[in-house]
Order: structure tokens, then C-alpha cells, then sequence
């Protein structure tokens, strides 16, 4: 399913993806009401992965959707229903036009390249759904921690991270989200030494997350490993609208550069910040999120208040956005 494969109206505009985190029970809800196409995008995930996931994001249970097996695929799936709908509402969605690019924010770059043509949807469900049962197993085998860092720069905060990785255990930044928004991951024994240099270097809050997995760190090695050999297995194919890459913060041209972007960001760092700034050093002026929340058009606000800011997940705000193609 190429999502930019119709003309489009709109330029300068930067769609972004959802990453883990976003997902909740209903999401997507009211569009697979409201859109047949919204509905169609649920069942041939359904039929593709070969249990009923649509009913696992619709109606939950929580604790199974958050599971990152279950909620890398959801994620995927919100985002390809909202474009669905986006379609079936406007005849046209954005394509490869003057100054368009997409990202995804760590799991979401993998929407960003089902949207840009890059992944056929079918495939990129399965490369999703198989990265969150490596990154889960790496986690069993090699349990870690993460945490919020807020009040810090990214420079200050990584410069600590490397002097305590040096000798002290595995740690570093790993999304820069927005000034003054990091996350940090590692083994407990690096975690535990950031956490208390960042307090002591200034930090306004350091808070660990509910997580047992160390994403974007050197835990997630083997992970990274494994996945490699399913990308390699997998059609890709070069993107239509330029994608963002989350460990280098610029456009991925060509098939091989983007199989070494999804290896490399399992290990590597989310650099959200760098991306937004490239987008907006390129032209873009309007930033639009398309699948499960908002969470990445609050970021874009810390980084550049000045574009203009739609997240599109529910009927009310397709149709509102949509208005603004005619």
C-alpha cells in the first residue's frame, strides 16, 4: 500500500509518524467507524500477521497492547488507517512535492517508509513485528533501564554519559526529542551513575521509565543483529518523498542506506531534534502527525513554534485538515 501514490496539493509540509509510547486502547476507533478504508487497513493486518490485532488495539486489553510484540505493530497500523481514511476523504494525499519529507520517531520510521513507498505495508507489519520480539527477548537476556532527562542539553547530557560509560557501565542518550527533552538508556549499573551525575550537573528532573528495555543502547545489540537478517529478506525499495533518518537527521536516498538506518537505530540514538531542524532548514512550514496521538507535534512546538502544528487521528481532525487541501 503506497500512501503517496496520488497527486498532491500540499508543499513544504513534513508528515511525522508515532513511535512506542503512543499507543492506547481505541485508538483509531472512531475512523474504522467512520472509514471502510480506515476498517480495510485493520483486516489486512489482521490477515498479515495472522491473529486479530485490530480487536487487541479497539478494545484491549491494555497491559497486552503495550507489549512491545503487540504495540510496534498497532502503532503501524493506526498510522496506515489514518492515511487510509486521509485518502477516502480527499481523493489525494501528499506525495514526493516541493519541499514534502516524513520521519517517524524510532518504531514510526518504519510507518514514515511504508508511507513513502519504500515498505509495502504487508512487510513492514512483519519487520515491525519481528523487531519488537527481538527487542523484547534482548531485554530478558539483558535487562536495562531508561529515563527521562529534562532541564540538560543534549551536548552536557552525552558528554556525561561517555565519561560514565567509560568505566562505570553501558549508558547513553538515547532520544534527543527536544531542547530540553532527553532520554537516557544502558544496564542498571551505567543508568544508576548517569541519573546521579545529571542530578548533580543540574538536570530540573531525571526520571526512570516503566520499561525493562534498554532501546537505542548497546543492549540491543543482538537484537539488531537478528533484525538485519529479516531487512536484508525484506523488498525495499528507494523512497518516493525524501524520510528523515532517526540516527543521522537526513534524508535516506537510496535501498541501502535505509536498510543500515533500521539496523543502526535499534543501537543508536533517536536524533528528533536534528531531524525536525533539517525539515525546517529545507522549507518546511506545516507539520503533520498521521496515526495515535500528538506526542510529535508537541515536540515540533519545543523545537520551532512557529510552524503550524496538526495531529491527525480522528475523524474531526481529518476532516479538518483535509479542508485545508481543497
Amino acid at each position: 500500500m503506497s500512501v503517496f501514490s496520488l497527486l498532491s496539493v500540499v508543499c513544504n509540509t513534513g508528515f511525522l509518524f508515532p513511535g512506542q509510547g503512543s499507543q492506547h486502547v481505541g485508538m483509531v476507533a472512531e475512523l474504522a467507524a467512520a472509514y471502510p478504508a480506515a476498517r480495510a487497513a485493520l483486516q489486512e493486518a489482521d490477515d498479515t500477521l495472522g491473529f486479530a490485532l485490530s480487536r487487541l488495539m479497539l478494545e484491549g486489553p491494555e497491559e497486552d497492547l503495550t507489549d512491545t510484540i503487540n504495540a510496534q505493530p498497532a502503532l503501524l497500523v493506526a498510522s496506515v488507517a489514518v492515511m487510509a481514511a486521509l485518502a477516502a476523504e480527499t481523493g489525494q494525499l501528499p506525495s514526493g512535492g516541493s519541499g514534502n519529507f516524513v520521519a517517524g520517531h524510532s518504531m514510526g520510521e518504519y510507518s514514515a517508509l511504508v508511507a513513502a513507498g519504500s515498505l509495502s505495508y504487508a512487510d513492514g507489519l512483519r519487520l515491525v513485528r519481528e523487531r519488537g520480539r527481538l527487542m523484547k527477548e534482548a531485554g530478558t537476556h539483558a535487562p536495562g533501564m531508561m529515563a527521562a532527562v529534562l532541564g540538560l542539553d543534549e551536548a552536557r547530557v552525552a558528554e556525561l554519559c561517555a565519561e560514565i560509560a567509560a568505566t562505570r557501565g553501558i549508558v547513553q542518550v538515547a532520544n534527543d526529542n527536544c531542547p530540553g527533552q532527553l532520554v537516557i538508556s544502558g544496564d542498571r549499573a551505567g543508568m544508576e551513575a548517569a541519573m546521579e551525575a545529571l542530578t548533580a550537573a543540574g538536570a530540573r528532573k531525571v526520571v526512570p521509565l516503566a520499561v525493562s528495555i534498554a532501546a537505542h543502547s548497546p543492549l540491543m545489540q543482538p537484537a539488531a543483529d537478528a533484525l538485519r537478517a529479516a531487512i536484508d529478506g525484506t523488498a525495499i525499495v528507494a523512497p518516493v518523498v525524501p524520510v528523515i533518518g532517526n540516527t543521522t537527521a537526513q534524508p535516506l536516498t537510496s535501498v541501502d542506506a535505509i536498510r543500515a538506518e533500521l539496523t543502526a537505530q535499534l543501537t543508536g540514538s533517536v536524533r528528533w531534534t536534528a531531524s525536525m531542524q533539517a525539515m525546517v532548514g529545507a522549507g518546511v512550514t506545516t507539520f503533520v502527525e498521521l496515526g495515535a496521538g500528538d506526542v510529535l507535534t508537541g515536540l515540533v512546538k519545543r523545537i520551532d513554534r512557529s510552524a503550524v502544528r496538526v495531529a491527525v487521528n480522528d475523524p474531526d481532525g481529518l476532516r479538518a485538515y483535509a479542508a485545508t487541501l481543497s
